[in-house]
């Protein structure tokens, strides 16, 4: 009788992750802040928004990721017409049984690119934010779980806003991260064009040898283990506090931000910014958080749970750059 194998994680996550980390380097070049951000949302267990201009290898690093940890991916290209069952699957009626039969999605891989989120109708957007709060789907009055690991990444081009749908805010605090990824210089350009010349020198030679051995799921649950058992100080977790409660009242720290802000955070960004803040001191070999850890963070964190008052909007204020404010006038531990 054959029993299933149960993966067991390698000896030491850090040093796997690290070489996750440096294989993806190898593969997109110029954007190592999207790569980071791309971790620190897979050793948190959260959901990254990423916005940029096309052809910034968005698809390419989620693309890279795949291919370096031992998972499912699939690309959902996002469009008006799009249905909430071509996104989640649905019952097909099998005349040979009498009987309807569930037909998985795409959603069900553990690894998701929403290519254009913002392109989907609402109730497309309504099926995929259960699937990222509540890692289930409904279909037909039943509910089906997705895979425990399970990692979407939303793209959205800031550039072309025609036939676009904005994000409901609720779906917005959904995501762990919120990254602005811009264009690589002009060295990291050279390198790309490179790298890109040689990909296709070994498709001509047909050449699908591996850069890496895939690294297995029950390593990136290790690693989560590790990031959930560091230590926080009281004042670093006050701090991060503070910083959220800021996002809702910052005319505190300042008279010229006061009626900048509508809504803040939600608590979801304090539950936010301490999983990302564990997830960057360990990425950086510590076994502690600093207030460092918690600012270098939280733009990305912070940045899509704050919706601007009308007048800041008109006089050129952005989220980004109220956390900016709020970052350098909040005293850290």
């Amino acid at each position: 009788m054959n029993k299933k194998v149960k993966d067991e994680p390698e000896a030491k996550p850090r040093v796997a992750i690290k070489r996750l980390e440096e294989f993806l380097r190898s593969q997109v070049v110029g954007q190592k802040k999207l790569i980071h951000r791309l971790l620190v949302g897979l050793l948190a267990d959260g959901h990254l928004l990423v916005e940029g201009a096309p052809g910034l290898a968005k698809t390419r690093v989620i693309n890279a990721l795949a291919k370096g940890i031992k998972v499912d991916f699939h690309r959902v290209q996002f469009t008006p017409d799009l249905l909430p069952a071509d996104l989640t699957g649905s019952d097909v009626f099998r005349p040979e049984t009498g009987a309807f039969e569930f037909i998985k999605g795409p959603i069900f891989h553990n690894l998701i690119l929403a290519d254009e989120i913002n392109r989907a109708p609402a109730k497309v957007q309504s099926a995929l934010l259960e699937a990222m709060a509540e890692h289930q789907v409904t279909v037909g009055g039943s509910s089906y779980p997705l895979p425990k690991l399970f990692l979407v990444m939303a793209t959205q081009n800031p550039i072309e806003q025609e036939g676009t749908y904005p994000l409901p805010e609720a779906q917005l605090d959904r995501f762990l991260l919120h990254v602005e990824v811009d264009y690589p210089d002009r060295k990291a350009s050279r390198e790309i064009l490179r790298i890109t010349r040689e990909e296709s020198l070994r498709s001509l030679e047909e050449d699908d040898d591996e850069a890496m051995t895939p690294l297995n799921q029950a390593t990136i649950f290790a690693a989560r283990r590790e990031i959930l058992e560091m230590y926080v100080a009281d004042s670093v977790e006050e701090y991060i506090l503070q910083l959220v409660e800021a996002t809702r009242n910052p005319g505190q720290y300042g008279d010229d931000l006061d009626r900048w802000v509508r809504w803040g955070s939600s608590p979801r960004g304090a539950i936010g910014l301490e999983r990302a803040s564990r997830a960057v001191a360990w990425l950086l070999g510590r076994d502690y958080v600093t207030p460092e850890d918690v600012q270098s963070i939280a733009p990305e964190v912070l940045r899509h749970r704050v919706l601007l008052d009308y007048a800041a909007e008109a006089e050129g204020n952005t989220a980004s750059g109220l956390i900016a404010e709020l970052l350098s006038r909040v005293p850290a531990p």
